[in-house]
């Protein structure tokens, strides 16, 4: 399943995200999980010191190598340099999957001992200085966004994106590449504020989204969730010791978190899992498609000089029964 956590800056998604991984980590399924959040901090989340993290390999920076390796051999694709984040596989596209070895994870992947289990990291890279004025930090998701499209995943295996904050995770077609979405919400006015943007395009694509209350210290607060997210909220975590301990750099083993905050994430757990029974691969493709066109127009036929329309393979459907191109 693919797995989105979403939320203004300074909600703890970055933090949620981490548990949720941790979770998933120790209960040994397969598992990818993804910074693509302008703020890289997804690896000291896990454990990573932050030189460690500084030096993670990039998936921006491995841009050429990824588009190349998914183009396979579609003749609908001119050639790497034709391919923009959003271009959808195709007959002779290869695709990826969670547990597979590939040149993407060989070139982007870290692999990281987690929880007597282990997880693949990859990071889009950190916006620099060398960026401003010249790029858009969702240049940079383009390739998280290309590796979700060629992604087949089954039931029991994960992706976990921790997403760029605010409504910025709007600026791409990429909100819609996930079976379940988390919205990471403070019990403030601010702290909804998001997740009511969230709600509107979710609605129009039919994107699965719940909201995890955060920083709930009391049954006013988790009223004031309700009132505001009503039926879409999921479930709430509450103050912690271990995450206080974790955020000074003293992580300690996932069995001591306490024991309402496990239970928390065990319905994060339950609500992820259940989000396959409502997959539907075609709507899936067929959103693929959608942005697709959408980004052809408005700016990728021109930077290109190729009609990018032409990428789209009409009778390819992406799903766990698709036969990849041999390696």
């Amino acid at each position: 399943m693919k797995i989105a956590f979403v939320g203004k800056g300074g909600s703890g998604k970055t933090t949620l995200s981490s548990l949720f991984i941790r979770q998933l980590a120790a209960a040994h399924v397969p598992l990818v999980a993804v910074d693509a959040d302008i703020n890289q901090h997804l690896g000291t989340a896990l454990g990573m010191d932050e030189s460690e993290a500084a030096a993670l390999p990039s998936m921006g920076a491995q841009l050429p190598l990824i588009k190349d390796w998914l183009r396979g051999t579609n003749p609908r694709i001119a050639s790497s340099e034709t391919m923009i984040k959003t271009t959808p596989p195709g007959t002779g596209s290869r695709l990826l999957r969670i547990t597979e070895d590939n040149p993407v994870y060989d070139a982007c992947a870290h692999r990281l001992a987690l929880e007597g289990g282990e997880v693949r990291l990859l990071v889009t890279g950190p916006f620099t200085e060398a960026d401003l004025g010249v790029a858009c930090y969702h240049s940079k998701t383009g390739a998280v966004e290309l590796f979700l499209n060629h992604l087949v995943d089954g039931r029991e295996e994960f992706v976990v994106v921790d997403m760029t904050a605010g409504s910025d995770s709007f600026a791409s077609g990429m909100f819609t590449r996930f079976d379940m979405t988390f919205l990471v919400a403070e019990p403030t006015r601010k702290g909804v504020s998001v997740y009511r943007q969230y709600k509107e395009y979710a609605r129009e694509f039919g994107v699965p989204l719940r909201v995890v209350g955060n920083k709930v210290h009391s049954e006013d607060d988790l009223e004031f969730l309700r009132e505001a997210a009503g039926d879409d909220l999921l479930v709430a975590f509450g103050q912690s010791g271990w995450v206080r301990a974790m955020e000074k750099g003293r992580p300690r083993p996932l069995a001591e978190l306490e024991p309402e905050n496990r239970s928390a994430l065990a319905v994060l757990h339950e609500a992820a899992d259940a989000s396959y029974e409502r997959r539907d691969w075609r709507r899936y493709t067929r959103q693929m498609v959608h942005f697709h066109r959408r980004n052809a127009e408005s700016w990728g036929n021109e930077k290109t000089g190729a009609d990018l329309a032409a990428q789209v393979d009409p009778d390819f459907v992406l799903g766990e029964q698709t036969t990849p191109q041999p390696v």
